[in-house]
């Protein structure tokens, strides 16, 4: 059995380059098009800071509580937070529970789209050159490096986000 992984992204690293963002399309929709991205670099150019916002795969999913027809559950194998377009009925109530503006709509298919992991190879990471994105093994190391991280995340996000310039 393979060993399990998580997504770690750490800001400070990353430049915004977005080709995260241009592999995620091309993965998911064969087009390089960052509108169709589960993954968006949020940028403050004054500033000089770049998040990579995505599906955090938390371990207590909001998204997933916050879901009325039971849409999302968590893949066993890749323990990414899927949805069953079958039984999402559109509410975006996911996208409003979620913390990390993980979740983003299709604007072609309207369709609510997350980060799945790309089924346990991400792109995003596997092509970050600054390595700001990682799919690390299971382990304390990595355990607190993503809670560090998350954490950055919130903070760099309420600095742009308070600062009202984009």
């Amino acid at each position: 059995m393979p060993v399990p992984k998580i997504l770690v992204i750490e800001p400070e690293s990353c430049t915004g380059c977005r080709i995260c963002e241009l592999v995620c399309s091309w993965y998911h929709y064969k087009e390089f098009n960052p509108k169709r991205s589960r993954i968006t670099v949020l940028r403050n150019y004054e500033l000089g800071i770049n998040i990579p916002l995505t599906c955090q795969q938390c371990e207590v999913p909001l998204c997933e509580a916050s879901c009325p027809t039971g849409a999302i559950s968590r893949d066993e194998k890749t323990r990414a937070m899927l949805i069953d377009y079958d039984k999402c009925i559109g509410c975006r109530l996911c996208m409003v529970a979620c913390p990390f503006g993980g979740t983003s709509i299709d604007p072609i298919t309207l369709n609510v789209i997350r980060c799945d992991l790309c089924d346990g190879d991400p792109q995003c990471a596997k092509y970050c050159p600054q390595e700001a994105i990682r799919f690390l093994p299971v382990d304390m190391t990595a355990i607190l490096r993503k809670k560090k991280s998350t954490e950055k995340i919130v903070e760099l996000s309420k600095l742009i986000l308070g600062s009202g310039r984009t």
